[in-house]
């Protein structure tokens, strides 16, 4: 499915400096809109969700519509279930490390090392709703994930941390049982100082965030639904749906990106596939596949360049290739300028990537 590299590649284009390029255009035409387009562009710092909240679940949640793709290939090839299973864990435990090594593993000092990372919470919660769907049946993962999902809200509403404050209650970043246990469990350093957005117990609702990208990628595989009009239709309705259930769960427990809460997951989940079924449809289904282009070239090595923004300097072939035109331009453009051509120099190094056929996989 082209649509699933397309979106993948829209997704990660924000990671890359595409939030840059919409803030120093709201810089440039200021007003009602260009504000609301600004505050769309950073997380919010603790309850509420705005469109940068999406950027990593979707993703997490594209990794999972893949999986049906992937394990159906692979039991086509004769491969067993223990070596899927095998394939699954290597595979995420692999993201764990490369997370750790992503924050400075090699740096060598431990005791101030971030152990927690984004490329761990995609390997452990991709892992696990992974070997479900391997393992087990579809209304054991269909319940499951509803288990986990009023299980964890459960826990966050009935638990207060035994070291919090006085005062703080269960859902701040100090009362939070979930902040607790990456205290007392995680070594190194917090994100937070006293929490963690990708510590250990909030990695349970996000399998389900997983396991949603699942649902949605047997379905498209599926013939129950006829052509993909109707599965565009369909998903968009879900989408509605989960959207409906998540900002009404979200009045009696807060949309939180931080503690990845049972209503984030529904809201989040809800925009993702309310986002590919539209992608689906325009890519896969009308065929409208040119325009996708830039995004399919970022979303085929989406951990590539992930990964190279941190060991690559991209400022500087941006100074060297653009320095002088950037100079040409008046200083209130300078900044969506140099934005655009950042943007450009790492599509640039994926695009000679792409053409080589080299596609760096996990």
């Amino acid at each position: 499915m082209l649509s699933l590299d397309a979106l993948r590649g829209f997704d990660m284009c924000f990671i890359m400096g595409g939030e840059l390029v919409v803030l120093s255009l709201a810089a440039l035409f200021p007003g009602e809109f260009s504000a609301w387009a600004a505050s769309q562009m950073g997380h919010v710092a603790w309850d509420g969700f705005v469109f940068y909240d999406l950027i990593f679940p979707l993703f997490l949640f594209l990794a999972g519509i893949s999986f049906p793709f992937s394990f159906a290939k692979q039991c086509e090839r004769g491969a067993s279930r223990k070596a899927v299973t095998l394939k699954i864990i290597r595979r995420g435990l692999l993201l764990v490390l490369l997370g750790v090594f992503y924050n400075g593993l090699l740096q060598f000092d431990f005791d101030n090392l971030r152990y927690a990372s984004v490329l761990g919470r995609i390997g452990l919660a991709w892992m696990f709703a992974a070997l479900l769907y391997v393992w087990a049946g579809r209304k054991t993962v269909f319940s499951t994930a509803i288990a986990l999902l009023l299980g964890y809200w459960a826990l966050l509403a009935l638990f207060v941390a035994p070291d919090a404050p006085e005062g703080a209650g269960s859902l701040s970043m100090e009362g939070s049982i979930v902040g607790y246990v990456d205290r007392l469990l995680l070594p190194g350093v917090l994100h937070n100082g006293v929490h963690d957005p990708e510590g250990l117990l909030s990695t349970l609702p996000a399998i389900v965030t997983a396991l949603l990208g699942m649902f949605t990628g047997d379905f498209v595989r599926g013939e129950r639904c006829g052509n993909g009009y109707r599965k565009s239709a369909a998903m968009l309705c879900v989408a509605l749906l989960l959207l409906g259930l998540g900002y009404a769960w979200g009045s009696v427990l807060p949309i939180n990106k931080n503690l990845w809460t049972s209503s984030f997951v529904c809201v989040a989940g809800g925009w993702s596939l309310l986002l590919f079924s539209l992608f689906y449809f325009v890519v896969d289904v009308l065929g409208w596949q040119r325009w996708s282009f830039f995004f399919r070239v970022i979303g085929v090595n989406s951990i590539t360049i992930y990964l190279a923004q941190q060991f690559l300097d991209f400022h500087k072939p941006v100074s060297t290739l653009f320095g002088g035109l950037l100079g040409l331009l008046p200083e209130s453009c300078y900044a969506i300028g140099y934005w655009c051509c950042y943007v450009l120099v790492c599509w640039l190094l994926l695009y000679f990537l792409y053409r080589n056929k080299v596609f760096l996989k996990v």
